[in-house]
């Protein structure tokens, strides 16, 4: 059986079985790919290649000057084909099952302020009430609904622009969202937000789509969201390159967190299946927490 189509097999079951998103199909292709070549070009196959070529693979993922953590994140994609091929009794052992996964510290998630949310909710408000041609206003409307909803709710960017209209729930207070692995949350929205979006679904014609485009998916893509976003950022007079759909869904989990919210709250909120993953956010809580312990302690100060 060739390497293409082992990763053929594994892509599928990935896809049928695991419920794995598109993106994630086409990011293990990807990984799966490059391994593969790495491994062919030392006259090996994916069914008998050691140990030792997993680990000079990473070493040359390093030597090309790949992070730590990009390195990881394709370790692991490796590994559960691996993993796969054992299942299925196409190799007998795991030539990554004792491979160490490279280590970084992880990084800060890039943080706006209140008062920078603010002004971008203020600047896409604006616009979107301006006088305009049909086309602009739309255009700034849909922008500011979008940004509304993204502070609001924290959802990925993906789960955003591919909202359906039965989404919204109990006028416009909940949203059903599809997260990774096909797994729901009900996720609220504040008032603000709720009236966004219902003033919004009064404009849009029939279809199934919040966010409805003309591209092959039918709604939005993220990317133009993306750049919408940069470009309003510019306007805010915000660096475009501090700003991006993820850094409002970073902006989201450490505002809250900073006002007292609960962390397990914030993993739900973000559909977070690890809680490891929310607990990034808790840099945000270093300050407060010092300021408390120097308030509340019986020997502060003393």
């Amino acid at each position: 059986m060739s390497g293409g189509h082992l990763i053929g097999t594994f892509l599928e079951m990935m896809s049928a079985e695991r419920g794995a998103a598109a993106n994630t199909i086409e990011a293990y292709r990807r990984d799966l790919a490059g391994y593969a070549g790495f491994v062919a070009g030392k006259k090996q196959s994916l069914l008998d290649c050691p140990r030792e070529t997993v680990t000079a693979w990473l070493d040359d993922l390093k030597n090309q000057g790949l992070s730590a953590s990009s390195s990881a994140r394709r370790l692991s994609a490796i590994r559960q084909f691996h993993k796969f091929l054992c299942a299925d009794g196409l190799r007998a052992d795991d030539p990554t099952r004792i491979v160490a996964s490279p280590k970084s510290r992880r990084a800060l998630p890039k943080v706006l302020s209140v008062a920078e949310v603010d002004r971008l909710l203020a600047q896409a408000e604006q616009e979107a009430n301006a006088p305009a041609s049909p086309q602009k206003q739309l255009a700034a409307q849909r922008l500011y609904v979008l940004l509304e909803m993204l502070y609001a709710t924290g959802l990925r960017v993906s789960e955003l622009v591919s909202l359906r209209r039965a989404a919204v729930m109990r006028d416009a207070t909940f949203l059903t969202v599809t997260g990774k692995g096909g797994k729901e949350r009900v996720v609220p929205m504040n008032d603000r937000a709720g009236d966004a979006v219902r003033k919004w679904i009064e404009t849009l014609p029939p279809g199934p789509w919040l966010f409805p485009a003309n591209g092959e998916d039918g709604y939005l893509a993220r990317q133009v969201f993306a750049r919408d976003l940069k470009s309003l950022a510019g306007r805010a007079q915000i660096a475009a390159a501090r700003v991006a759909p993820h850094v409002l869904r970073h902006a989201f989990a450490s505002h809250l967190l900073a006002g007292g919210a609960d962390l397990r709250v914030v993993q739900m909120l973000l559909g977070h299946a690890d809680i490891s993953t929310t607990q990034i956010y808790t840099h945000v809580l270093d300050e407060k927490l010092r300021n408390l312990v120097e308030s509340h302690h019986p020997l502060a100060g003393g």
